[in-house]
């Protein structure tokens, strides 16, 4: 079913491409049967939300029985719906529900128990709470290849990690951003080795957010706001005027070095979303500076900030948009152009030799049939 699904993905990008046309797209889609997906997301989010009501009516059957058991139902009431998660997700994989809405909501519905479950069990013991619902987002994500699963289980690791130094007191929360940028790279760079070595496409998809989030993480835990606001948060400590926190010029100099590196390695490598974050880091290091250092009023550093941004653009395009390969402004060639269907019926008219039918200009004269400018032998004037 999943080398299906690949293959019947891959039809709908060559559709979209103009490659095959929508006969062919139908006919791979009735020879290869997939799972029961939704593309689109407003649907998805609408079967999401009737899964929901479904699997809340599902606990509350089971809460009118169980509640007569008053404290001890409470005790165990979130393992008890977990479970109903677990078999849901498990009852409607069976039935090939994939990315669809339905099970998406008993998936994240058994994760969420998991965590409020081990909440009263241990009376709100955070990092306990985090490590299980890290674990069980892990276990969904591996059994049904849910992205939002992967997307929880990088969370509630980072929640994890952040409550283990705050157990070490304050040292912990002065070493906190280091700590973090250390544990975040590795983990980087372990996704990275894993996307290189999979043998199969069914997983790329999580380790690629995994990935994306890694970039993220590192920039914000020694971004200098970040590590400020949180500083004066955690520690109780005051920035007076003329002073700075420990390690500033470090944070400063990370500020604005990261974005800039990921930007390079970005054009380097050619990859879209590294490049995306390099502009959201760079964007968010210009708002961390003139949150302290307010240089120029705003309208004026909009509006220089504007006139810059419109020269890069300019300028990229001009020297771009002649390039064929490479960094270049135009189009991708999968998406659905004239040019990709002008070269479809060249390759067609080559193949059968047929030669290209030459159209005359429309003449204010009809010719033929001995109408009125003569020239035929029809019976009429």
């Amino acid at each position: 079913m999943l080398d299906n699904q690949i293959l019947v993905d891959e039809a709908d990008t060559l559709y979209k491409g103009g490659f095959i046309s929508k006969d062919q797209k139908k006919f791979v889609k009735k020879e290869l049967p997939a799972f029961r997906s939704q593309d689109n997301i407003l649907v998805r989010i609408g079967f999401l939300l009737l899964g929901s009501m479904l699997y809340s009516s599902i606990c509350g059957a089971i809460s009118i029985i169980g509640v007569s058991a008053e404290n001890a139902y409470f005790q165990i009431c979130c393992y008890i719906f977990a479970a109903v998660g677990f078999a849901g997700s498990e009852i409607l994989a069976k039935q090939n529900f994939h990315n669809h809405g339905l099970d998406d909501a008993f998936i994240l519905g058994a994760i969420l128990n998991v965590g409020f479950a081990i909440g009263i069990t241990t009376d709100g013991y955070q990092s306990v709470i985090a490590l299980f619902m890290a674990v069980t987002a892990i276990f969904m994500y591996i059994r049904y290849l849910h992205l939002l699963s992967m997307l929880v289980f990088c969370l509630a690791v980072t929640v994890f990690l952040f409550f283990q130094m705050f157990e070490f007191g304050d040292i912990g929360r002065v070493i906190l951003p280091f700590i973090a940028m250390i544990f975040v790279a590795v983990f980087y760079f372990v996704t990275q080795k894993l996307i290189s070595k999979l043998n199969k496409n069914y997983y790329y998809s999580g380790l690629l957010l995994a990935n994306s989030f890694c970039l993220v993480l590192f920039y914000i835990s020694c971004n200098y706001m970040i590590v400020r606001e949180l500083s004066e948060e955690l520690l109780g400590t005051e920035v007076k005027p003329g002073t700075d926190i420990p390690f500033a010029f470090f944070f400063y100099a990370f500020t604005f070095v990261v974005p800039i590196v990921y930007l390079i390695q970005s054009l380097r490598t050619k990859d879209r979303i590294m490049l995306w974050i390099s502009f959201l880091a760079i964007g968010f290091s210009i708002y961390t500076i003139r949150f302290y250092y307010a240089v120029l009023p705003i309208e004026v550093a909009l509006t220089l900030g504007g006139l810059v941004l419109f020269a890069i653009a300019y300028f990229s395009i001009k020297k771009l948009k002649e390039k064929e390969s490479g960094l270049t402004f135009k189009p991708d060639r999968i998406n659905h152009s004239d040019s990709i269907l002008n070269a479809e019926a060249l390759v067609v008219a080559s193949t059968f030799g047929m030669k290209p039918e030459v159209k005359s200009q429309d003449s204010p004269m009809e010719f033929g049939g001995g109408g009125f400018s003569g020239g035929g032998s029809g019976e009429s004037f």
